[in-house]
């Protein structure tokens, strides 16, 4: 027997778990995330029938079948409607099934929930902003589920299809806000058809933003909802350029990353813009993924405006 006894060694602190740079990340903006949107109302409306829930549904995204939520959840999914798309087919390394939708009863909108920040960015709503959030006191709400598997140009289409639908389902509606993106558009724009396709997508969820740069001369224009569709949105830091003309090539270039699945690479250049304002293939912007400037954090592909870019780069 030994004359002393062996010291007890400290236990190892365990080594912090290993966060994905996507769990830090703005759920609103993960890519591939949940699709929200909520219609704005000034009055509450009563929920459309099943029945007639479907007849509109599968006039928009094919074949449809009322889902029943599950036991566990039935008291909390009270009144809602989930409907599986069955034309459209999430699929996954260990299986496969058919991309969902809901829609919550009518409820209270809490527009006070909507920070300055997001408000001073809803510029395709601006004259109507203020009237809509303050009398509009009403929301549906909606979403998809599994539709990240899609491919991004079907989820796309099938996104927009699904809110050409709601907006028929709520005649009421008076404006369409993304909770996604926070861009705020009129439900007549996506009634009357103002953009078709793909374009519908770019105008009706992605969001161009505008910032000025406190102290300074320079401005960003940045997008917001591109990563929806797992694709990097866009970024602009310049200065001596007419902002409007900045988030026309910004919707320009989202419309082309979206419609030609992402095929600008680290170093390629695209068209910039003359001093008239019109696209110019003589002036060939250089394009790099980088982090974006402002908030929520995320990447971005960076568009390097030659003369008219700031930031020392």
């Amino acid at each position: 027997m030994g004359l002393f006894k062996k010291k007890k060694q400290p236990e190892r602190a365990p080594e912090p778990e290993k966060r994905s740079p996507l769990d830090e990340m703005d759920p609103s903006i993960r890519p591939g995330g949940v699709f929200m949107v909520q219609l704005l109302m000034k009055e509450k409306c009563e929920m459309p029938s099943i029945q007639r829930i479907a007849e509109v549904l599968e006039r928009y995204i094919g074949r449809v079948e009322a889902a029943e939520p599950q036991e566990k959840s039935a008291k909390a999914m009270d009144g809602l409607a989930l409907f599986a798309a069955m034309d459209h087919i999430a699929k996954f390394s260990n299986g496969q099934g058919p991309v969902q939708v809901s829609i919550m009863p009518c409820d209270t909108f809490h527009p006070e929930t909507i920070d300055e920040m997001k408000r001073s960015q809803m510029w395709d709503c601006l004259e109507d902003r203020d009237r809509i959030l303050s009398e509009c006191r009403y929301c549906v709400f909606a979403n998809d589920m599994l539709a990240g598997a899609l491919d991004p140009l079907e989820r796309a289409d099938f996104d927009m299809d699904y809110l050409e639908a709601l907006v028929e389902l709520f005649p009421t509606c008076e404006a369409v806000y993304s909770l996604n993106t926070g861009k705020l558009i009129l439900a007549d724009t996506v009634r009357n058809r103002e953009f078709t396709g793909l374009d519908r997508f770019i105008h009706y969820i992605v969001n161009a933003r505008f910032f000025n740069i406190s102290g300074t001369s320079d401005s960003v224009v940045d997008t917001l909802g591109m990563s929806l569709l797992y694709i990097e949105d866009m970024q602009y830091h310049f200065h001596g350029m007419d902002p409007n003309w900045v988030v026309r090539h910004a919707y320009s270039i989202a419309s082309y990353c979206l419609e030609n699945c992402r095929p600008i690479k680290d170093g390629d250049t695209v068209d910039g813009v003359a001093d008239n304002g019109d696209l110019d293939q003589s002036i060939q912007w250089r394009c790099r993924y980088e982090d974006a400037l402002v908030q929520p954090e995320r990447p971005v592909l960076d568009v390097h405006m030659g003369q008219y870019a700031a930031g020392g780069r």
